[in-house]
């Protein structure tokens, strides 16, 4: 598979972000305990920690909500923050990239699906002949649809037109919203808010349940990365966060209504009935790394075969994964 210009341009971003941030380290001594989050599945699965996890270890834990994985990125190289949630493979890229961050969970397990008007579509093999969009090229949606695809005997490159036209999930979302994307490989919480806008279209097909069918695994898609330094000086408060986190994700799940107004008032989403209509779609499940890092290992090596550039060139080694 060929490295698409979204992808080159995400790479490049990322020898220039190593080189220029060598220069730059953390302070010894912090005042705050810093963590980035995303204004997505992984915000949501975070609302009840954000409302009681005050301070840890006798300092003030800071939270930062990211609209983009790239707006975290450079807080990871320039090592700014002590815990963040990123996707999967750029967790294995930064660590790749011998960034000092070790992957200590999977909060978030897939939300993409494929969505859009359902009429003459009811499985794979209807999408043949037809034009699907996606955001970027190269990037984890494109490469898992057409990872899906040719598991499903269709070739991405005959079978059916992909079209890149909208480079983010909020063009892509508000595209399907409007009607001029017809058919669009989106996620939640995009989904609802589509749902919402235009009673026409819907989920059609979960690239979640079809990812786990073909591989028999789950995406373990979002990571949560800690800080290798203060893991190893701060030991228990790294425990503490991460009960904490686990706490929270089985929160938003037990209490979609008072979750939804948490969401709400940390500007996640902006409406309460499609915030508590998205808690059921994020698929928010805490497992910690370590346990799971045959899943995790193999969800990374499936993107290898694909485009190893994806995930850093390589897969990762033992220890990436915090213990």
């Amino acid at each position: 598979m060929k490295t698409g210009p979204g992808l080159k341009l995400f790479l490049t971003g990322m020898v220039l972000l190593a080189v220029t941030s060598c220069n730059t380290s953390r302070k010894n001594e912090q005042d705050s305990v810093d963590v980035a989050t995303l204004r997505g599945p992984a915000g949501i699965s975070m609302v009840q920690l954000m409302d009681s996890l005050q301070t840890l270890d006798g300092k003030k834990v800071q939270f930062q909500i990211k609209n983009e994985p790239l707006q975290v990125r450079p807080l990871l190289f320039q090592e700014k923050v002590e815990f963040a949630v990123v996707p999967t493979n750029m967790a294995s890229i930064i660590y790749n990239k011998g960034v000092n961050y070790k992957l200590a969970a999977i909060p978030v397990w897939g939300t993409l699906y494929l969505f859009g008007d359902k009429a003459d579509i009811n499985d794979w093999q209807d999408l043949k002949g037809k034009k699907i969009y996606l955001m970027a090229k190269g990037m984890t949606p494109d490469v898992m649809f057409r990872y899906l695809l040719k598991a499903n005997g269709i070739d991405p490159r005959s079978d059916v037109t992909l079209d890149y036209s909208f480079p983010t999930h909020i063009e892509l979302a508000n595209a399907v919203a409007s009607g001029k994307a017809g058919l669009a490989v989106i996620s939640e919480p995009m989904v609802s808010m589509v749902i919402q806008k235009n009673k026409h279209v819907s989920p059609i097909l979960s690239l979640n349940d079809d990812w786990k069918k073909h591989t028999e695994s789950e995406i373990p898609q979002t990571a949560l990365l800690v800080h290798k330094d203060f893991a190893k000086d701060h030991k228990k408060a790294v425990d503490d966060f991460l009960s904490a986190y686990h706490s929270s994700c089985r929160w938003i799940n037990n209490h979609p209504g008072k979750g939804a107004r948490r969401i709400v008032h940390y500007g996640i989403v902006r409406d309460s009935i499609v915030a508590a209509n998205t808690i059921p779609r994020c698929n928010i499940r805490f497992e910690r790394a370590y346990g799971i890092r045959g899943r995790v290992l193999g969800y990374l090596e499936t993107f290898h075969q694909m485009n190893p550039d994806i995930i850093g060139g390589q897969l990762p080694d033992e220890d990436f994964f915090f213990k």
